[in-house]
């Protein structure tokens, strides 16, 4: 009962912004296209099908109760995720709301992710986030590291490479953790000037996107 109530819930969240329809690198999303929750997410899973940390992370989506919120444009020519991530540092304040997934056009489709506290740390070691994903329209499907960031004030997310999703609608969800850090003084503990934190995601990210 709890699955369905998510579910309903995505279902809600899409009719209100009557599909994913955001124009990015130039090219513009067809009409809109209604997506079946319940195939979605049963694609999503069987995507994840052999990764246990993937096969989790559909689990607890699934089991969330989490509202799911009407997408927004951001700066960035993006789609944000119209479910966003729950972790145990949230963005900073102990747990709760943490950051959403984005789908970017810029150089290829790629799937980045955006929130915490601070920026992103240049050294991920430690830390892996990933990207689990479906196309809705052809069938492919795949799970793609998010390492790709430039260590720059004007870079506020962390990506994957480049993916060959094909075109149409895709869901995905984002999972994993991810290094945070801000300015401190130094001192003995942050020699560098840093505090460092790693947020681990409790609820995955998960929204459709167009490519």
């Amino acid at each position: 009962m709890q699955k369905l109530g998510l579910i309903r819930r995505f279902t809600a969240a899409l009719a209100a912004t009557t599909a994913v329809a955001i124009v990015f690198a130039g090219q513009a999303a067809a009409d809109p296209v209604q997506v079946d929750w319940n195939t979605a997410v049963r694609n999503l899973r069987a995507a994840a099908a052999g990764n246990p940390a993937a096969e989790q992370a559909v689990d607890r989506l699934m089991a969330s109760g989490g509202q799911v919120t009407t997408a927004e444009q951001v700066v960035l020519p993006a789609q944000p995720f119209q479910m966003p991530a729950q972790s145990d540092i949230g963005r900073g304040g102990g747990p709760g709301a943490y950051g959403t997934g984005l789908a970017l056009g810029v150089d290829g489709f790629r799937i980045g992710f955006f929130g915490g506290p601070g920026t992103i740390a240049p050294n991920q070691g430690g830390a892996r986030l990933e990207a689990m994903w479906f196309n809705l329209s052809n069938g492919r499907s795949g799970i793609a590291l998010l390492n790709e960031h430039n260590n720059a004030p004007m870079d506020t997310t962390i990506r994957t490479h480049a993916i060959n999703t094909g075109g149409g609608m895709i869901v995905a969800a984002v999972y994993g953790n991810l290094w945070h850090r801000w300015p401190v003084p130094v001192s003995d503990a942050n020699p560098d000037g840093y505090q460092y934190q790693l947020g681990t995601i409790s609820t995955p990210s998960f929204g459709a996107v167009y490519n």
